[in-house]
């Protein structure tokens, strides 16, 4: 097999070292080495070169990322498989975030940060996690996951999917009839919806106007999800009590963005879910191994809905 990637040099050759042990037989290239471009079989990138047409030998795409939406499917070859990366790493890291995000906002630590800062000694009352109600847009594998701690927490959890779920201790939301009642019974509101046309955007006053008064909002999706401005006025009237955000829309924020220094904002650099090398490696081994001996592979992109 010939593996050319064009991502993070740091990560690039780490995946080498950990090939030459796991798989000594592929040939692996990093971009702008490329060889004979008719030669290699499996691009792994996160923005594959502009002209793909010269791999005329191509197998497969693969996102070094959980993301998909960054492609340009139409310049693509129609029949090349494009695949998302799932494995291990990217699953556990945004559980971990998810779970500390919602109990950061349970217990009101946004609040307590702003009081010590102002040398305030306050205590506000305690709510119970059987009284606060969380609701996970886009239940997926992600989503599934984030909510099995949730859950074992005591929190109410619901979840708001394109199609119906059943998830043990989570209440099932799904298509645009039944988002205004899943709203409405979210006060710690999760977006791990993927981009597409329909999801674009869709973070917005309207959206923030359906969620009960003093909610939050965490936002691990796609950064073009958010509406910036809209979030600020939410935050800045009281609609939305907190909000933490790991994805946005430009990476990085400028210098005088108003999320750097919102007293009821917490900012992350996309951190939430990262993936780790050697189980990455792991993964997109195993699906090549797959597609060679003709079996589906994980993570494969129906173009059509855009994930």
């Amino acid at each position: 097999m010939n593996i050319l990637y064009k991502s993070e040099p740091e990560r690039g050759r780490i995946w080498a070292a950990l090939l030459a042990e796991l798989a000594p037989e592929a040939v692996f290239r990093q971009w702008p080495d490329i060889g004979e471009a008719a030669e290699i079989d499996y691009l792994v990138a996160w923005q594959p070169p502009e002209d793909v047409s010269v791999f005329t030998g191509l197998k497969a795409l693969f996102s070094v990322g959980a993301g998909a939406e960054q492609f340009d499917y139409a310049a693509l070859p129609p029949d090349l498989p494009v695949v998302r990366m799932i494995e291990p790493g990217l699953t556990s890291g945004m559980v971990e975030y998810v779970t500390f995000a919602v109990l950061g906002l349970h217990r009101e630590m946004p609040r307590y940060l702003q009081q010590q800062r102002n040398r305030r000694w306050l205590a506000h009352p305690a709510m119970p996690a059987a009284k606060r109600r969380v609701g996970v847009m886009g239940v997926g594998a992600l989503g599934e996951a984030v909510l099995k701690p949730l859950v074992q927490l005591g929190f109410d959890c619901a979840g708001w999917s394109r199609t119906a779920k059943h998830i043990a201790g989570v209440a099932s939301f799904a298509g645009a009839a039944q988002l205004g009642a899943f709203l409405a019974r979210s006060d710690i509101l999760i977006c791990l919806l993927p981009l597409t046309a329909a999801t674009e955007g869709i973070l917005n006053a309207e959206l923030f106007s359906q969620l009960p008064t003093g909610a939050s909002l965490i936002q691990v999706g796609r950064g073009k999800q958010l509406n910036h401005q809209h979030l600020l006025n939410a935050l800045d009237s009281g609609q939305l009590a907190a909000a933490v955000v790991d994805v946005t829309e430009p990476e990085p924020l400028p210098e005088d963005h108003p999320f750097w220094h919102h007293p009821a904002l917490w900012l992350t650099p996309h951190i939430a879910s990262q993936a780790q090398p050697e189980s990455a490696l792991r993964a997109l081994l195993e699906n090549i191994r797959r597609f060679e001996r003709g079996e589906p592979m994980h993570g494969v992109v129906e173009r059509e809905r855009g994930y």
